[in-house]
């Protein structure tokens, strides 16, 4: 328990931390939403289904990207701009961290969920459907960032975050598919190490 109190810590830390003058405050709401929604249902849940540490931290670490998303805008974390100026790239990359994070997060508590709730008997089709899971995930993230986009104009620019370039969309669901695989390639044994504790 001491390991879930400090990620609690660290998350409410960095969440208060991404709240204080964030860049826009419309934007920084729209980006730590998911975390905060997602603290709430594990939160309801953890007496009823506790997670491994492992799948916990990863989920922290994805926060951590939401908040960082959330307190500078993802089109002007500065350590992604500097990264910009030196190799010369047309715009600021942070949001593509965050979309690898949101297919090799998912993968991972969809991969925990599967094996202890016994979801797939047959495992020849287990990685395809956990990837497939994510991608659909991620699609329905560039819907929402659409929707809100239309719906609130130039407000919703900044949680839109192509920063002008055309294939923003596509480019996101492939970063959020290649984390998915990532994660299943990486880290599977360490999950599975850690579930045969439980």
């Amino acid at each position: 328990m001491k390991n879930i109190y400090s990620m609690l810590a660290v998350f409410f830390v960095t969440l208060i931390w991404s709240i204080t003058n964030p860049k826009e405050g419309f934007t920084c709401f729209l980006e730590i939403i998911p975390a905060i929604i997602g603290i709430l249902v594990l939160t309801f849940t953890f007496k009823k289904f506790r997670f491994t540490n492992f799948t916990y931290l990863l989920i922290l670490v994805h926060c951590i990207i939401l908040f960082v998303g959330g307190h500078y805008t993802y089109a002007e974390v500065p350590l992604f701009d500097y990264i910009r100026e030196v190799f010369h790239q047309s715009r600021n990359n942070y949001d593509k961290v965050g979309h690898f994070a949101q297919g090799l997060v998912p993968a991972m508590i969809i991969r925990e969920l599967f094996i202890r709730k016994k979801v797939i008997s047959n495992k020849s089709f287990f990685n395809f459907i956990i990837v497939s899971i994510c991608l659909s995930i991620s699609a329905a993230y560039e819907w929402i960032e659409w929707w809100v986009s239309l719906a609130t104009g130039d407000g919703g620019d900044a949680f839109l975050g192509t920063q002008g370039y055309v294939w923003d969309t596509q480019s996101d669901m492939l970063f959020a598919t290649i984390g998915a695989i990532v994660g299943l390639i990486l880290f599977s044994k360490i999950q599975d190490k850690q579930i045969l504790k439980i």
